[in-house]
């Protein structure tokens, strides 16, 4: 299997996790030269989703090094090919985690790819010529124009680089189950960090009522004041949870760590519904009789297509809906790493990859 081919002639500063340690270093790599179909990007930000470490670390035994992770791009078209007429130099846009698919089977030509057999992601993915995709901790990206989204003026790149992630991976359940332009519901969000605080703010945008569940207290405050959150409730607290059985019509788990789903399945009204966007890398525990006898639906959900993340990214920009963030600089993406698997962050560390911290 080729890394590169031929074609692959542009000289590219990057960083990148060369072996299972996960520790991420400067590499240089090539990438293709633009094509009829692609856009050359110069990235100004990327998130660092905690799939980034997952890969970087080998934690799932599927990664190729080297490895360049980053799957929340944003920047500046700077190339067109001649076939593109969506995007135009200058354009401010981003890139998700998808890269290719078929275009061929039924979940492309629905505007499903995400959910296509053949399906490429962004870095660690396989394309058409052999080549191994390397993602946005780089200067530089070459991307096929139907996986690229136009990010609207109002809204700063650097908050928007992990809506391309977070951000679609909790609208897509909402838009699933109506709870876009419905009347008023009770949502509950499981889990307060990356997904779980953009949960909030789109619940809000859409006129709900949201229920922070989560174990620790501490961020009760947080979450009501600064994210506007109804209620707080402390899964670990007995009383509280029994207080609240029964109230809620949806339920957005956000949580990877291994936990029981039926404490939580309790806390749905009789015919409600619990999608599970987190994703622990064990079994997850599913009594039976809290589905059983509230006739509930557990559901799991991943990223939405690029027509639904161009959506997502469009009422965003209508609600400025932006992702809160820390900045660091490429030298720094180990201590991000670092302080993730602690969960230091507030909520999510965007590298400055131009590093200019523009204001674009």
């Amino acid at each position: 299997m080729a890394k590169t081919t031929p074609n692959h002639t542009q000289a590219v500063s990057g960083w990148a996790a060369l072996d299972s340690s996960g520790k991420i270093t400067p590499y240089i790599f090539n990438r293709r030269e633009n094509g009829v179909n692609d856009v050359t990007i110069k990235i100004l930000y990327c998130g660092i989703c905690h799939t980034d470490l997952h890969y970087a670390k080998n934690d799932w035994g599927i990664t190729m090094y080297p490895v360049v992770p980053g799957h929340e791009i944003t920047g500046i078209v700077v190339e067109v090919g001649s076939n593109v007429t969506y995007f135009k130099t200058g354009d401010k846009v981003g890139v998700g985690c998808m890269s290719a698919s078929c275009l061929q089977c039924e979940f492309c030509k629905n505007s499903e790819e995400n959910y296509c057999d053949k399906v490429q992601f962004t870095y660690n993915g396989v394309l058409w010529d052999g080549s191994i995709t390397y993602g946005g901790y780089s200067k530089m990206l070459v991307a096929d124009y139907r996986f690229v989204v136009a990010v609207p003026e109002n809204l700063p790149m650097d908050r928007a680089a992990p809506l391309l992630c977070a951000g679609v991976t909790v609208f897509c359940p909402m838009k699933d189950n109506n709870l876009i332009g419905s009347p008023r519901q009770n949502i509950g969000v499981i889990g307060l960090g990356g997904l779980g605080h953009l949960a909030i703010k789109f619940s809000k945008a859409f006129g709900h009522h949201v229920t922070v569940i989560s174990t620790s207290l501490s961020k009760e405050n947080e979450a009501k004041t600064k994210l506007g959150a109804d209620d707080f409730i402390v899964s670990t607290n007995a009383e509280q949870m029994k207080s609240r059985h029964r109230t809620l019509d949806f339920i957005l788990d956000t949580v990877s760590a291994n936990h029981s789903l039926g404490p939580y399945l309790e806390l749905l009204k009789v015919k409600g519904t619990f999608v599970i966007v987190g994703a622990p890398d064990k079994p997850m525990d599913l009594p039976s009789f809290p589905l059983i006898f509230g006739k509930r639906t557990v559901k799991g959900s991943m990223i939405g297509s690029i027509k639904e993340t161009q959506e997502m990214l469009d009422i965003c920009g209508k609600y400025n809906i932006m992702c809160d963030i820390e900045i660091v600089t490429p030298d720094r993406i180990n201590e991000a790493y670092d302080r993730i698997e602690k969960n230091d962050i507030k909520y999510r560390f965007v590298i400055d990859i131009a590093g200019q911290s523009s204001k674009i």
